[in-house]
């Protein structure tokens, strides 16, 4: 099902950026239509190759030995054999901020780090159940399909910039200003249509993520366990300034810190008994129970990287055995 999903929405965001390139040709009597293509997937290619400095300088990662965090490294090695794929390279994250998260641009290229925040914040099973979701990550290629995904709402705010504000059309626009303009919006509304999907996209492999981590052998009820830990303690964390500093990389991590407030309230539906974990039988519990969530926070969802943290535990759910 989530595949299905991931296929449709491929589909129809190279559909739109195929029929605007196109549209745009066949209207204007010109082929440079197609620079903007061209000079899109120019950028993305070098996007590519730099976005794991990026990630490693923003996250303060620390590259680890085995003789340093053996039990890290042993976790990381069962779960790269479990799902066929050579061994990531193991990081430590100076941020304090409880977390983990994946990069790297090939599956021999992975990266696997964890903070210093969440070191001893759970249990083994869950830090593992938390590891699987990264090792899912780089087994389905997710960087490199969100990045290839990224870079069609850049190339329609491109195009609306150049038929609004001037550019590459600029006299045509000027016989024709109010023909232009309207190509413009017509546009920029395809940019703020596609950048929605984009994120529904990536919410979608945050779901993929949390079922390849039970494929490769967590029970789920441990993630669903790690995922409340690390809400309570995002929550709970008060480094704004380190909170600021990860603004732009945030969406790696497993999830969002800067909803955690907003999660905490929704998630005390779950823990019926008050234990601060989640355990098979609240999960097999939840498997009956409609899921609660307010209006507001439905609409919030449209606008994030990552799933609502009570439907991404209400899938964990259906995961159950």
């Amino acid at each position: 099902m989530l595949q299905t999903r991931m296929f449709l929405l491929v589909a129809v965001l190279f559909g739109i950026l195929y029929s605007v390139i196109t549209g745009i040709g066949a209207v204007t009597g010109t082929g440079n239509a197609v620079s903007y293509l061209v000079l899109g997937f120019v950028i993305l290619g070098f996007q590519y190759l730099i976005s794991p400095f990026i990630v490693q300088h923003s996250m303060k990662v620390k590259w680890v030995s085995e003789k340093e965090q053996p039990e890290l490294h042993r976790m990381i090695a069962e779960l790269a054999s479990a799902a066929n794929l050579p061994k990531p390279r193991v990081g430590i994250s100076e941020l304090s901020i409880p977390n983990a998260f994946a990069f790297g641009r090939t599956q021999k290229d992975g990266r696997i780090c964890v903070t210093r925040g969440i070191l001893g914040l759970m249990s083994q099973d869950e830090l593992k159940a938390v590891l699987g979701h990264e090792m899912s990550h780089i087994k389905h290629r997710d960087m490199m399909v969100i990045t290839l995904l990224s870079v069609i709402p850049m190339i329609m705010y491109w195009i609306a910039m150049s038929f609004l504000w001037g550019g590459m059309f600029g006299g045509r626009r000027q016989n024709n200003g109010a023909y232009a303009a309207l190509i413009g919006a017509g546009a920029f509304l395809l940019y703020l249509l596609t950048n929605l999907l984009v994120l529904y996209g990536s919410r979608i492999r945050e779901y993929y993520a949390d079922a390849g981590s039970v494929k490769l052998g967590s029970m789920p009820h441990h993630l669903a366990t790690a995922l409340y830990k690390l809400v309570y303690g995002n929550a709970r964390f008060r480094g704004r300034e380190e909170l600021k500093q990860v603004e732009g990389v945030r969406a790696f991590f497993v999830n969002d810190p800067a909803r955690s407030w907003y999660e905490v309230r929704e998630l005390s539906q779950i823990d019926r008994n008050m234990s601060g974990t989640i355990d098979q039988n609240e999960l097999m519990h939840m498997r009956q129970q409609k899921v609660r969530i307010s209006a507001s926070d439905k609409m919030m969802e449209l606008f994030t990287t990552h799933p609502n943290m009570v439907k991404r535990i209400k899938h964990l759910s259906s995961l159950t055995v």
